[in-house]
């Protein structure tokens, strides 16, 4: 794997545990999961609220793309996680303003418990162009 390349940019929250924020290899990069973590705090943003967390979460995700020289245009697939599907609504007015008329494939799970409590967290995979 001599083209895998890590991703670090001070544009997103540091990793809270043993992963990167991205991986590169094969022209493709692979986001961590991105929860509402300010990255100039290290603070949940948002209030609990999903929609504002889904706000900070898209922000983080497009500076991880951006450090991996990619961006929203070329994401191919997300993971977008949730604490209660009842925030589904909420979540894809955020999310889909991000994508437009273009949006990539995608998986929605609600999930028991995501990290630091968030209501909300997303991957994404995406091309380098």
């Amino acid at each position: 794997m001599s083209d895998r390349r890590i991703v670090h940019t001070d544009g997103a929250p540091k990793a809270i545990g043993p992963y990167s924020q991205a991986v590169v290899h094969g022209g493709v990069v692979y986001t961590a999961g991105q929860i509402a973590l300010d990255p100039a705090t290290g603070e949940m943003a948002g209030g609990g609220d999903a929609a504002k967390e889904t706000e900070q979460v898209m922000k983080n995700l497009h500076a991880v793309l951006e450090a991996a020289g990619s961006g929203f245009d070329h994401v191919l697939r997300c993971e977008v996680y949730l604490a209660d599907l009842e925030d589904y609504a909420a979540v894809n007015e955020v999310y889909g303003r991000f994508f437009g008329d273009a949006p990539p494939a995608r998986v929605a799970i609600q999930a028991a418990r995501l990290p630091k409590d968030a209501r909300v967290e997303i991957a994404c995979t995406a091309a380098v162009p």
